[in-house]
């Protein structure tokens, strides 16, 4: 599809700023996907070509919090597995499933992990004192069986659409894993990159996909990933749950009006 230049510029933009948003917490592609549709594409088309073109703000993003990822291989190599099953179950449901068959569940899914996020500094601590009562000890260093089901599941629906899953990644790892969320945003990075390109490399071999939109969100999203790297890791945890919390409103908003 032929783009004038103020609609290439217009998906630059909309790359560069989702690839900062995803870095810093999640739901990019509420600002990307709009501006494909408004530029002519259809709706799955759409969507494959915004999940090929945030893979490199991924990647970006995760880079940013290398640092934030130090001793967290075991964690990552586990969560990462559930991320690349169910994102790739996701990917196939784009294309089995008809367009608008999330849409009303996943206002309540991201209501539900702001919620999460919100009151997770309380639930954590009544958690652990559970465990102490009980003599069970620490938290699962990984978060256990019941994350990586989670996360798997939550990784279906990150293949299928993306908007806001990074939120939904937060809210699951905070309750389950007794870490600081500067380090599990860094390995909520690392999944969206994984569930990105995995998408992705399916999407390559089996949907219809816009090579220019994809370039110039590819382009605009691995800057972004590097400014939101560098404006998240300053955040303090209250300021970062509270950006999360502003921006997950703002997703709902989008995705009920929308």
């Amino acid at each position: 599809m032929a783009l004038s230049i103020w609609e290439a510029v217009a998906i630059f933009v909309a790359g560069t700023t989702a690839g900062t948003i995803n870095t810093i917490v999640g739901s990019g592609t509420l600002i990307t996907f709009p501006v494909l549709l408004a530029t002519g594409l259809p709706p799955v088309t759409a969507t494959v070509s915004n999940a090929l073109g945030l893979i490199p703000g991924s990647i970006s993003g995760a880079i940013g919090y290398r640092a934030e990822l130090t001793g967290q291989k075991r964690r990552v190599i586990r969560l990462g597995i559930a991320a690349l099953i169910g994102g790739l179950a996701g990917a196939m449901l784009l294309l089995l499933l008809p367009p608008r068959a999330f849409e009303t569940i996943v206002p309540v899914l991201v209501a539900l992990a702001l919620v999460l996020v919100v009151l997770q500094p309380r639930i954590s601590a009544a958690v652990q004192r559970r465990r102490e009562r009980r003599g069970t000890g620490a938290p699962h260093p990984d978060g256990g069986p019941l994350l990586f089901t989670a996360l798997m599941l939550a990784s279906v629906y990150g293949g299928y659409f993306t908007a806001a899953q990074g939120i939904v990644y937060l809210s699951l790892m905070g309750m389950l894993i007794d870490d600081s969320l500067q380090r599990l945003n860094a390995t909520k990075n690392v999944l969206a990159a994984i569930v990105n390109s995995v998408a992705a490399l399916f999407f390559l071999f089996v949907a219809d996909f816009d090579w220019t939109a994809v370039l110039l969100i590819a382009v605009g999203s691995a800057i972004g990933g590097q400014i939101g790297a560098k404006i998240g890791r300053r955040l303090s945890p209250v300021v970062l749950r509270t950006f999360i919390v502003l921006v997950g409103t703002a997703a709902i908003v989008q995705l009920v009006l929308r």
